[in-house]
């Protein structure tokens, strides 16, 4: 979540339904899911962006987690809890509205620029918690840091975006997997990156009411992990997927309604070691200024 410049405060709430329909292998090869496998994620999200100087701005999230999974053998389950929590820090690099009508000299094409750091708390239900298996599952398990960097250049009606994103997991103390006592090791998380390129189209009503689609493509990469400081062979993924995003805000900015829709590339050659997945998701935002 982003503030908006000059604004005060921002608070949202989202509601996204994920259908998981696939996955890649470890040669990048996609196989789809078996017939009779339903396998579903909700995530209620709270969240909330507040500024705290002219530049600086803070905010968090919070999911609740609903899993629902039947398969074709006749299980079903159905569980719910809170998920892993974001706390992040945003700094913009510019003082002034960067959005413009049109180029009549350099300044004009200047990008308003974003730097940003998220801390992940791992307040869901991990693995490593008195669960019986991945149906109970509603965080890591790890504490994760990311550093965030975000261009943004809109020359009416058209903007372009892209955010890059590098994440490091910090390395913990296991005894538990499954609810089940362990020999005790240590184990962390492969670095994450990911790579966001947008492009958008605003159409302003009568009213001046703001409608947008916005078009997407993200890249998202994990590396290796670590157990016991050796290298994890079945840690690392990657995972390419589009997205559309058709939001609407009134013309006094405050109010923001979207609907998206991402996809996975379900291909071969898109990912690898991890599921694939649609996801649609709505959301409203207040805007306090």
């Amino acid at each position: 979540m982003v503030l908006p410049k000059f604004s005060k405060q921002m608070w949202d709430l989202s509601f996204a339904n994920e259908r998981y329909d696939g996955s890649w292998i470890a040669d990048g090869s996609w196989v789809e899911e078996p017939n009779g496998n339903d396998l579903y994620q909700q995530r209620l999200t709270v969240g909330g962006a507040f500024r705290t100087s002219d530049r600086w701005q803070g905010g968090f999230q919070i999911p609740y987690v609903y899993n629902s999974n039947t398969y074709d053998s006749g299980l079903s389950r159905q569980t719910h809890g809170i998920g892993d929590t974001n706390l992040g820090i945003w700094y913009e690099a510019f003082d002034n509205i960067q959005c413009v009508w049109e180029v009549n000299s350099l300044e004009d094409l200047r990008p308003a620029t974003y730097f940003g750091l998220t801390a992940q708390i791992p307040t869901g239900i991990s693995p490593y918690d008195d669960v019986e298996d991945n149906f109970d599952i509603t965080g890591t398990g790890f504490y994760r840091l990311t550093g965030s960097a975000r261009v943004e250049k809109t020359v009416f009606p058209i903007t372009v975006s892209t955010t890059f994103n590098y994440g490091a997991a910090i390395e913990r103390s296991i005894n538990s997997e499954y609810g089940q006592y362990v020999d005790p090791y240590r184990k962390k998380q492969g670095d994450k990156k990911s790579l966001g390129l947008n492009l958008a189209y605003t159409h302003f009503t009568e009213k001046m009411h703001n409608l947008t689609l916005t078009w997407g493509f993200t890249s998202l990469q994990q590396y290796l992990g670590t157990i016991d400081g050796a290298l994890d062979p079945t840690s690392s993924f990657k995972k390419r997927s589009i997205s559309t995003n058709l939001s609407w805000s009134k013309n006094t900015k405050d109010i923001t309604v979207r609907l998206s829709v991402d996809r996975a590339i379900k291909g071969d050659g898109w990912g690898k070691k991890f599921p694939t997945t649609e996801v649609l998701s709505l959301g409203v935002s207040y805007v306090f200024y």
